[in-house]
Formats: C-alpha cells, sequence, structure tokens
C-alpha cells in the first residue's frame, strides 16, 4: 500500500515503498510488478526486490492452488450470478461533446469504471476514465462533479 510514500520528499516524488506489488492472475506466465512514474531510485529498488522475492517463492504456484481452490467452491458461477444482476447495456449509449475534466471521482471498482463512465454519458454527462495514485478514478468536469457523483451513488458504482 501507497500511504506516505512521496511525505518525506515534500510530495516531489516517492521516497517509500515497493509500488504496487505483482499483478496476479488465473493463467499468469510472467511476473509484472508496478511503479508509477513518481517512483524515485528507493521505490524501485524494492519494487525489484519484491519482484525477486515473489519470483523466488514461485507466487505461480501459489496462484495456480489458490484458483484451485476457488475454483472448489464455484466462484467463477458466483461471479456469472453477480454479472447478470448488474449487467447494464451500454452499447447505444453515445458519447456526449467533449468537455475539459479536471474533476476527479475516486472510488469506483475497477471492474465497472467504464461501466461509471457510460452510465454518465447516459445521462448527458462527458466523463473519462483514468488511474490516479490511489487507484481508479471517474474524470468529470467542474461544473459536472455533484450530479456525476450522485448518478454515480444512485447506481451503486460508488
Amino acid at each position: 500500500m501507497k500511504i506516505f510514500s512521496a511525505y518525506t520528499t515534500g510530495g516531489e516524488y516517492e521516497a517509500l515503498g515497493y509500488g504496487y506489488g505483482p499483478g496476479v492472475g488465473e493463467g499468469y506466465k510472467r511476473l509484472i510488478n508496478i511503479i508509477s512514474r513518481a517512483s524515485g531510485a528507493p521505490v524501485i529498488c524494492e519494487a525489484l526486490r519484491y519482484c525477486a522475492t515473489c519470483a523466488k517463492n514461485e507466487i505461480f504456484k501459489i496462484a495456480e492452488e489458490e484458483f484451485k481452490g476457488l475454483k472448489s467452491i464455484n466462484l467463477n458461477d458466483i461471479f456469472a450470478k453477480f454479472k447478470k444482476v448488474n449487467e447494464k447495456n451500454y452499447e447505444d449509449v453515445e458519447c456526449p461533446a467533449k468537455k475539459v475534466v479536471t474533476s476527479t471521482i475516486p472510488g469506483v471498482d475497477i471492474l465497472q469504471l467504464e461501466d461509471a463512465v457510460k452510465s454518465l454519458w447516459k445521462e448527458g454527462i462527458y466523463a473519462e476514465s483514468g488511474m490516479g495514485c490511489t487507484g481508479p478514478v471517474v474524470m468529470v468536469a467542474d461544473d459536472d462533479l455533484d450530479r456525476a457523483c450522485y448518478i454515480l451513488k444512485k447506481c451503486n458504482l460508488i
């Protein structure tokens, strides 16, 4: 977790931490650890060390066993039920006229980020998706922020 990673530098760059950690998923064969453009040399050093530790401890074998356990409880079936409940049809939604987006709305799950953007488009609000230092964000114009937050809350996306 990246809390106060740039605190000791006055916010200039990240000097504490070890990046965002490994991306692990079912069937992954490559070890990818994420850093940000604000990561300083100490963070990059620790991120490399963390990546090496993951490789040494055979993270893919561990992940494979974890995914086997998830399959044994039919997790994919559980997800499929939620997907059907939350499925929305955004095929016909057109993007509104582009605006300068300087306000961000955090708290949207990465798997629902595009749904959040299209929910706003459907209501005539121009929005873009992005990734902030703390995770996924929806970006909107300053004058649309309050209404966009209201819509996303109403749609249970934040």
